[in-house]
């Protein structure tokens, strides 16, 4: 591994012909609206901008982007294409590096949170993208749900390739959530061999590490066409909102916490009626505690949706 990582001149020189399908409108359009939504009229920041797949048709609609990424050779791809030489970029390691300004929206995409192999590095990616938003503003990843599912009984590889020149395949530690991405290449009679560490975290684990950054789940999907997430989903695309520093109850408590505050009229003393996922008064005389799985879907003191269920 030389000084741009596991993404060096090598892997570089190929990687938009080797991910051609993500290129492709049909994957790249969903994401760039999804993302322009939340940025709004405010800047972009991505964490692995890598060769410019998502940044160029981002700059396009209009936002500004920056991006941060280790690999110098990466970055000379971006630079290559029209438009590359427009987009700011800095070099280092998306996890702790930090640049001027605050930003409507960071993302992280295709998988990138995963090269951080480390726990620790995760949460430091999470408090650096929260460092970097306003208030306010929104951290997106997009990820691989483990297919530990597709795992039997004392097997530790899922093949995900196999043709007659390539075989990968994926080496999972569920002890200590370490996983690889594995290639034998075949080409002019002569076999290739590399392998690519990763850590797997579930969406639990996720939400957990942007509560330590001072952010909380906003919405999460699927996919970037807002399919819902399911326990089928093996993919989804999460977004989680900072905080605003300026309010004592965002300060105060843990994002999880605020579902206590919820009160419901039993009596029907208040305007709005019981179950409808509203916040009633505390002074009401008929309000009491609410207590988890008596409503579906709660809402928080910003308005944001709290599931009772998964508390």
């Amino acid at each position: 591994m030389d000084e741009d990582g596991y993404f060096g001149e090598r892997v570089a020189a190929t990687y938009d012909e080797s991910a051609a399908e993500m290129f492709e409108a049909a994957a790249l359009d969903p994401a760039v609206e999804f993302l322009a939504a939340l940025a709004g009229g405010g800047r972009a920041l991505e964490l692995g901008i890598g060769t410019g797949r998502m940044a160029l048709p981002l700059a396009r609609r209009g936002v500004p982007v920056h991006g941060i990424d280790l690999s110098r050779a990466m970055v000379a791809r971006l630079r290559a294409k029209p438009g590359g030489d427009a987009i700011g970029v800095t070099i280092g390691d998306f996890a702790t590096t930090r640049v001027d300004g605050a930003f409507s929206v960071a993302y992280l995409v295709f998988n990138t949170i995963m090269n951080l192999t480390t726990q620790e590095a995760q949460v430091a990616c999470f408090r650096n993208a929260a460092a970097h938003l306003e208030p306010g503003g929104c951290f997106v990843i997009e990820v691989m749900v483990p297919d530990l599912r597709r795992l039997p009984p004392g097997q530790t590889a899922v093949p995900f390739t196999v043709s007659p020149t390539v075989w990968a395949f994926d080496i999972y530690d569920v002890a200590t959530q370490a996983m690889s991405s594995n290639y034998v290449e075949l080409a002019d009679g002569h076999g290739e061999y590399s392998s690519i560490p990763f850590r797997y975290a579930w969406p639990a684990e996720f939400d957990l590490m942007a509560q330590l950054a001072g952010m909380r789940l906003r919405e999460r999907w699927d996919g970037w066409t807002r399919e819902p997430f399911t326990s089928e989903s093996r993919q989804h695309v999460s977004v989680w909102e900072k905080g605003d520093a300026r309010c004592r109850r965002c300060r105060r408590r843990p994002a999880l916490a605020l579902a206590v505050e919820v009160r419901i009229c039993q009596a029907r003393r208040c305007a709005r009626q019981p179950g409808a996922g509203d916040r009633f008064p505390q002074r009401c005389a008929g309000a009491v505690p609410l207590a988890f799985g008596d409503l579906g879907q709660l809402r928080d003191h910003h308005g944001y949706i709290i599931d009772a269920r998964h508390m």
